[in-house]
């Protein structure tokens, strides 16, 4: 009977997992270097595992010293500003048609932001490259 109880405690103990945390507040729109993240031996929900899914990211909140990064706090480094003229591309069956547009958002490569077509001022959505560039219905 002992060792039935004593598997079940032992069962019942807390699983720990390496979670990253901030060794600093870093501020949004800051790139996350090596010193900025270490491991601790504890389990949230949601939080990442590995310092390599952070480092080379920005933060897209403040992240706060000793709190766990969560992969929605994090990603790809901006390549447009808000407002900025970027060029627009739409594809589709081997026809391209490009021109200017304004960024409506600040974004990544694989974000989606609004961007308003100067020609015919029509917000369209975009998907960004990592060059810069917008595609509409990629």
């Amino acid at each position: 009977m002992i060792r039935f109880i004593a598997f079940f405690v032992v069962l019942a103990a807390p699983v720990t997992a390496d979670t990253i945390v901030a060794t600093r507040t870093i501020p949004a729109r800051s790139i996350i270097g090596v010193d900025d993240v270490l491991l601790r031996e504890v389990d949230v929900a949601g939080a990442l595992s590995a310092p390599d899914l952070a480092i080379g990211q920005e933060a897209r909140v403040a992240l706060y010293a000793g709190r766990p990064i969560r992969a929605g706090d994090i990603g790809p480094p901006a390549v447009i500003e808000r407002n900025q003229i970027i060029t627009l591309v739409y594809q589709r069956n081997g026809v391209v048609i490009s021109t200017e547009g304004r960024a409506l958002d600040r974004a990544g490569p694989g974000d989606v932001i609004r961007v308003m077509n100067l020609t015919s001022r029509t917000t369209v959505s975009a998907q960004i490259d990592a060059t810069g560039t917008a595609f509409v219905n990629r």
